[in-house]
């Protein structure tokens, strides 16, 4: 029998294709560079609430930025306020249990606040209400009606509140925008956004401070409006396995996702429902949290797809698909792979065709499409690789910076609040049992 797709061999070897030649190029992003020299009247003193885990971080990045000063922390776990004096280098750092006593303080300009999901209400509003901007990590709210609550504090008090989605300020989120907004992709067809962990610590089993117990930790204090329980340092330590302290992995990771992907597409908005499905497959140690979690959103008529898993390590990915390609931002790069949307050989559809008619439409569609040689189009894809997809520092930098210059921030109360809310949606979803729906009239997830 002849051949009829001879033309892939053609293409294998002259390197060509239909669509153009495929050519992969590597870029390195930078981000622009910190301010060396600050003015004193251009310091911004800042107070930390919550030294934990991630309040750690935050500190530490936090004082590297040329003009910025922590003055003052609070914890209500006596050992982080060893560990603030720790990272400071500071012996006489002031520390106290009460974060009320920072806002109080005329010399803190702004508060960097790292606490657990069901303390952040409370901390923003306050610091909003005496005068204070305030760096919140997120998810921002542990509920619809604590995101609302704070979004009118910030707005009423017209302070600076940037909420922790560090990816939004990395030079990776902000090149994805400028392709999709440049039209690399075309119209978005659809988003995939994944990401696995396969470890007890990436699960949140932590293992508590050894010298945790209500001495050395204000018990009733730390579980705020949460059910009245005894002491429970593994409650302390894992308050992320719980739903009374935290938002499982939907406020952790979704939300990260999600926040990435509105800065990427513009999209400043709650989606219009959410279908999730999951479980406890795993780490079956008390935790009520799901630790597999998968959400179908609708974004104005745009399907979101959502992959969580505490069970199975995979990379995290960030789909973006459209007619013209894909970009695939990962943790440490960029990718953009360009497509045609053409076909690169006849249509295997001519098999039905009789030997005679699928001759002539062979030839007729090789005439039609074939590229002359040495001048097939190009299809370019890039890979951009920057330091991280989630740069803390430039995204404390920004803060700071706005502190001082009462500039707009990357992820502001409203922006923070938008992606929280579908964090909500993927958790009511998924408890209820059942679609969830946002309903903008009432300001409540409806089912």
């Amino acid at each position: 029998m002849k051949r009829i797709l001879s033309r892939r061999a053609f293409l294998q070897g002259s390197a060509a294709a239909a669509g153009g030649l495929a050519v992969a190029k590597t870029i390195k992003l930078e981000a622009a560079p910190l301010r060396r020299a600050v003015a004193p009247s251009d310091r911004v003193r800042f107070g930390m609430i919550g030294i934990g885990m991630q309040g750690s971080g935050l500190l530490g990045q936090a004082i590297t930025i040329p003009g910025v000063e922590c003055v003052a922390a609070a914890d209500l776990y006596d050992g982080r306020h060893t560990l603030a004096r720790e990272i400071t280098a500071n012996p006489s750092l002031p520390t106290t249990r009460k974060y009320q006593e920072l806002l109080d303080r005329k010399d803190i300009d702004c508060i960097v606040a790292a606490v657990p999901d069901h303390w952040h209400r409370r901390v923003v509003v306050d610091a909003c209400n005496a005068g204070k901007d305030i760096y919140c990590e997120k998810p921002m709210s542990h509920t619809v009606a604590d995101g609302l609550a704070m979004v009118e504090a910030a707005q009423k008090n017209n302070r600076i509140v940037q909420i922790g989605s560090q990816r939004v300020s990395s030079v990776l989120c902000a090149k994805a925008a400028e392709l999709y907004k440049g039209g690399a992709i075309g119209d978005i067809e659809m988003v995939e956004l994944t990401l696995g962990r396969n470890d007890p610590t990436g699960a949140w089993e932590y293992p508590p401070p050894t010298d945790l117990s209500p001495q050395t930790v204000d018990w009733d204090t730390w579980l705020n409006d949460a059910p009245k329980v005894p002491f429970n340092k593994l409650h302390f330590a894992r308050w992320r396995c719980w739903r009374a302290y935290g938002t499982g992995v939907a406020g952790d990771l979704m939300v990260h996702l999600i926040s990435g992907m509105m800065a990427t597409l513009g999209w400043n908005e709650i989606p219009r429902s959410a279908t999730a499905m999951g479980g406890i497959f795993r780490f079956n140690d008390g935790r009520d949290m799901p630790d597999f979690h998968t959400v179908l959103f609708d974004y104005h008529g745009i399907p979101v797809y959502v992959r969580l898993d505490l069970g199975c390590e995979t990379p995290e990915l960030a789909r973006f698909m459209g007619p013209k390609g894909l970009l695939d931002a990962g943790e440490f790069e960029l990718r953009h792979a360009s497509q045609t949307g053409m076909d690169a050989d006849p249509s295997y559809y001519s098999f039905s065709f009789p030997a005679k008619m699928r001759e002539e439409y062979v030839k007729l569609w090789h005439a039609e499409h074939d590229p002359t040689l040495g001048k097939e189009p190009l299809r370019e894809d890039t890979v951009y690789r920057g330091h991280d997809w989630d740069d803390m520092k430039p995204h404390l930098n920004v803060f700071f910076q706005a502190v001082k210059s009462r500039n707009p921030v990357t992820e502001d109360a409203v922006f923070g609040n938008h992606a929280a809310v579908a964090c909500h949606m993927a958790n009511e979803s998924y408890f209820r049992q059942k679609p969830v729906t946002w309903d903008a009239a009432s300001k409540t997830i409806k089912s």
